[in-house]
């Protein structure tokens, strides 16, 4: 899209849409009748309804501490790394492309190559909106053949379409209400590689949506549970009955003990009264187990292992590095694969692509300790008779160390001495 394609795109009035308005909660918001999320609510009676009783979006999702765990750690790890356009040939990295600055320092006049990054991450896990689509999207703004900004689009504004000719083409439902047809060659499209039709992601959200309710219940019933159980360390029984007045005086400590507050305090007893302390019954336990579970049944479609939910501390210390080396292979290198390819499908042109390629650095999440970087550098210089593959720049490169020719010269040694 030209800049002032762009300028009609943000300012202009285009053909009104239909709005449908569905009163069913925060996201039963439909932009016409053909809106497939429209569809699919029809579908399901009215309701997205999930078997444990709730409406299962992006907003309720995010509340379980579980998805919020595992959608940071996987969207801020896509923001912060590194994500380069380097030459194919020799591996330099092409700075004076204009695609560089936009991928790795300034994506659009607003937004951080982190905060947008990390922004089309949550969106294309379906952390975002409705929550019922894998997807991402962000409008190319041209001026020439040049790129000069990506602008994030919502994802339950956008409805990707296929022509007769197989091409893409995107219906933008822009806020006040008028919408836009995009070509393929104006959007940058990011999705998840899991897909009924092969255009547009599932979301991971909606696939946990049953395991993010059930959690959401039981936490609900363990809130009950502090808000208006008795929480008392014990009773007094007695073999006979009690007298109304010490029957009312009871009555009145287990009413004034109900909360958080009581936790742990024993009801004082009267007429003969015999202490017996309280302990926690089976089923007690079983909720507890039941919510543990529910942790690591919502974390597993989003690849997360469970020591990075601080469900357990079993695989830390020595083994730290490999569970590092775990997330990175089977939970971010797919999606450094589906950025890396949307990338030189959507940014660059097909002469361009066959010299240039993105590439996300995931060194730092892949290191071990300083020990093993230093056994590893010193084996890879040709310490202890190896045969050297690599130069002492490289390695200062990857410690993001300077160039040695900028290193000041030892006291007492001139200038190109050794």
């Amino acid at each position: 899209m030209g800049l002032l394609d762009f300028l009609r795109f943000s300012g202009g009035r285009e053909a009104e849409a239909p709005r449908v308005r569905a009163m069913a909660g925060e996201s039963a918001e439909f932009f016409g009748f053909d809106d497939p999320r429209f569809l699919e609510f029809l579908r399901g009676g009215g309701s997205a309804m999930t078997e444990a009783g709730i409406s299962v979006n992006a907003k309720v999702a995010l509340r379980n501490t579980t998805v919020i765990r595992c959608v940071s750690l996987i969207s801020f790890s896509i923001g912060m790394l590194p994500l380069h356009l380097i030459e194919k040939q020799n591996k330099a990295k092409a700075v004076d492309h204009h695609v560089y600055r936009i991928l790795h320092r300034k994506p659009n006049a607003w937004q951080t190559a982190f905060e947008f990054r990390t922004l089309m991450q949550q969106r294309a896990l379906g952390a975002s909106g409705d929550g019922t689509r894998g997807d991402a999207f962000a409008l190319i703004v041209r001026s020439g053949h040049r790129i000069v900004q990506l602008v994030p689009l919502a994802t339950s504004r956008v409805k990707v379409r296929q022509r007769t000719d197989w091409a893409l083409e995107y219906v933008y439902n822009r806020p006040d209400g008028g919408t836009v047809v995009l070509p393929q060659h104006d959007v940058f499209h990011l999705r998840y590689g899991l897909s009924e039709d092969g255009i547009s992601g599932i979301s991971l959200v909606k696939q946990a949506a049953e395991a993010i309710a059930l959690s959401a219940q039981l936490e609900k019933a363990s809130a009950r549970l502090f808000r208006n159980g008795l929480l008392a360390g014990g009773l007094m029984a007695v073999k006979n009955r009690l007298s109304d007045e010490a029957y009312e005086r009871l009555k009145a400590q287990m009413a004034a003990r109900r909360g958080t507050d009581s936790a742990g305090e024993w009801i004082i007893g009267e007429e003969g009264m015999e202490a017996k302390p309280f302990s926690q019954s089976g089923r007690d336990s079983q909720h507890t187990e039941q919510r543990k579970h529910q942790v690591e049944d919502t974390a597993r479609p989003f690849g997360v292992p469970r020591p990075l939910l601080n469900v357990d501390d079993t695989s830390w210390g020595s083994g730290i590095d490999v569970l590092g080396q775990f997330f990175v292979r089977y939970a971010l290198n797919p999606w450094f694969e589906a950025w890396q390819q949307a990338i030189e499908r959507s940014l660059l042109t097909e002469q361009e692509a066959d010299r240039y390629e993105a590439k996300f650095n995931a060194g730092a999440l892949l290191r071990g300790s300083m020990k093993d970087q230093a056994e590893f550098f010193a084996k890879g210089l040709g310490s202890g008779g190896h045969q050297p593959w690599l130069e002492v720049d490289e390695v200062r490169a990857w410690m993001d160390l300077g160039h040695s020719d900028n290193l000041p010269n030892p006291p007492g040694q001139s200038q190109g001495e050794s």
